[in-house]
């Protein structure tokens, strides 16, 4: 073999050595930044950057006494803080009772009593707080909304229940919440340097469109603050859950009140996490308590990548049926 073949041969495996090179790094970068398209990795992290973080879901029993109600829950707020949580929830309507009855009674403007005491928790524990609802008065109309703070103190979004609670099983339950409240008209996220979080209020846990479209802009983590009853709670409670985590490759976490076997309206209880692949991984019984859980979007992330998904949707078909 002559000497200038074989340099040539060399200088040919050494070309491509670092064209393969290359190209592998290029399908790496290429593939995570997919997936951060899609929502996967929060806040520009990469995959070998993303921590676990434990989420708290604080079941309060709720009083007719609003003072007692706030004390209670702050109290239980520190105590989930001095375990470990970064991101702390809690139920609807947790400073009051929950019925049409009660809201013009227990409505507050926003900045207002409750919502100081939550800004300033959520600052003395340096925490996330998903302040749960409670009944808020505006401009002579009323809303059921949900407020979250972040570690400093400051307000980071507010969250009006969109889809009111009008129904009617006859012989078991008949509510209409339009009778006194009114809709919101937007959705509400907010991130956090663990994720990024989509809200809904109870019955909004019910309409697939709203979760499709937190999950389109990136949400790893919806949380529902609800008070589903004993009708409604034991047949659609966790089913309506899984298929929300399922349907959209995320985490879903639901939080209720106590169950008050004297209360006017009985919630169920049973707040939940239920994570991507639809499989409950924490979940309460009736009583007050609080539900810890650790997030891990590296198993979020595995599962998007064994499924996609949000890769395969047709979203040029859908558009084209709905029409028709």
């Amino acid at each position: 073999m002559k000497l200038g073949y074989f340099f040539k041969l060399c200088q040919r495996g050494l070309v491509g050595w670092l064209v393969g090179w290359l190209v592998g790094w290029f399908v790496l970068l290429l593939k995570e930044t997919v997936l951060l398209d899609h929502g996967v990795f929060p806040c520009n992290l990469r995959y070998s950057e993303i921590k676990a973080f434990r989420l708290a879901l604080i079941q309060l029993h709720v009083s007719a006494v609003k003072s007692d109600n706030l004390q209670r829950a702050c109290g239980l707020v520190r105590e989930a803080s001095a375990k470990g949580a970064k991101l702390v929830a809690l139920p609807e309507c947790f400073n009051s009772p929950y019925g049409t009855q009660y809201f013009k009674e227990y409505a507050e403007k926003i900045p207002g009593e409750s919502t100081q005491k939550l800004s300033e928790v959520a600052k003395e524990c340096s925490i996330y707080l998903i302040g749960g609802s409670i009944p808020e008065e505006d401009g002579g109309k009323l809303y059921n909304t949900c407020t979250v703070f972040g570690p400093d103190g400051a307000l980071l979004a507010k969250h009006r229940k969109v889809h009111l609670f009008d129904i009617n099983v006859p012989g078991k339950i008949q509510f209409k919440e339009s009778e006194t409240l009114s809709p919101g008209n937007s959705f509400s996220m907010f991130d956090t340097p663990y994720c990024k979080v989509g809200l809904g209020i109870c019955y909004d846990m019910r309409f697939a469109e709203m979760a499709q479209i937190y999950g389109q802009k990136g949400c790893q983590l919806l949380i529902y603050p609800g008070a589903f009853n004993m009708t409604t709670g034991p047949a659609h409670w966790e089913l309506l859950q899984r298929g929300r985590a399922v349907d959209n490759q995320l985490y879903v976490a639901t939080v209720s009140p106590a169950r008050d076997e004297k209360a006017s309206y009985v919630a169920w209880g049973h707040s939940t996490v239920v994570n991507p692949w639809g499989e409950v991984i924490a979940k309460a019984g009736a009583e007050e308590t609080v539900v810890y859980t650790d997030i891990d979007l590296k198993k979020l992330a595995e599962i998007r990548q064994q499924i996609p998904i949000l890769s395969q949707k047709r979203c040029d078909l859908y558009g084209v049926e709905m029409k028709k």
